[in-house]
């Protein structure tokens, strides 16, 4: 993780002293916000790499500094993190943009692995060119996604998830590849999953007339377009 710039939303203090530490020890940049007002300025105004984001902030609550950094085109990673364990929570927090969690108490190590695999995520999808695919076009050089002309806001997860639909398309990409493709040899539960379709179809079908993604039962996902 070396140079990487990371941002810390947390508000109980130990918990953001130990997560900075051991960061900067991975050759991390590591800045702090103690609520989520704070926390919501820095990610607009500099530049990360990734979040750490803490759901229960004062002033304002880690769902709503999610969902805000989205509605402003915002791509950054985001891992939440949760000392609930309710799956109603985490599905909220997946609907407010975020795109992975860990659990309080959490492994240092494997909050390490989840950030990489984040940021290195992010970092493959900066490449040239564009790719048309219908009405669909993404700029993989901006990591931005429209459909008929108009801009989508799509999480980085949702995003990973339209550019394999596209690469694929008309053919069906199997639920075990999406997962795979997202979250590798350690997915989380499968409902997270259909909170990201659900995101996705809220940016790419809903607001259009005709529906472009498909559910195939039992197997997938495919796109529904005229080459």
């Amino acid at each position: 993780m070396h140079n990487t710039q990371i941002l810390i939303i947390e508000d109980n203090a130990d918990v953001a002293g130990v997560l900075g530490d051991y960061l900067e020890s991975q050759g991390a940049q590591v800045d702090y916000a103690s609520n989520g007002e704070l926390g919501l300025r820095l990610a607009t105004d500099g530049h990360f790499d990734a979040i750490i984001l803490d759901l229960m902030l004062p002033k304002m609550d880690g769902y709503a500094v999610a969902k805000v950094l989205r509605q402003q085109g915002s791509s950054v990673p985001i891992l939440m993190l949760t000392a609930l364990d309710d799956k109603q929570d985490l599905l909220q927090g997946f609907h407010s943009g975020a795109d992975d969690y860990l659990t309080k108490p959490f492994d240092l190590d494997e909050l390490h692995v989840r950030l990489q695999a984040l940021i290195k995520r992010q970092l493959g999808r900066v490449a040239q060119g564009c790719q048309q695919c219908g009405p669909l076009t993404l700029n993989i050089a901006e990591h931005t996604a429209y459909r008929d002309g108009k801009k989508l806001q799509l999480t980085p997860s949702c995003y990973q998830i339209l550019h394999l639909l596209i690469s694929r398309a008309p053919n069906v990409v199997k639920r075990e590849e999406i997962v795979q493709h997202l979250w590798g040899e350690e997915p989380p539960n499968s409902d997270i999953l259909r909170s990201h379709m659900y995101q996705l179809r809220s940016q790419v079908d809903n607001p259009f007339d005709t529906p472009i993604i498909l559910t195939v039962p039992k197997i997938g996902f495919r796109l529904d377009v005229k080459q």
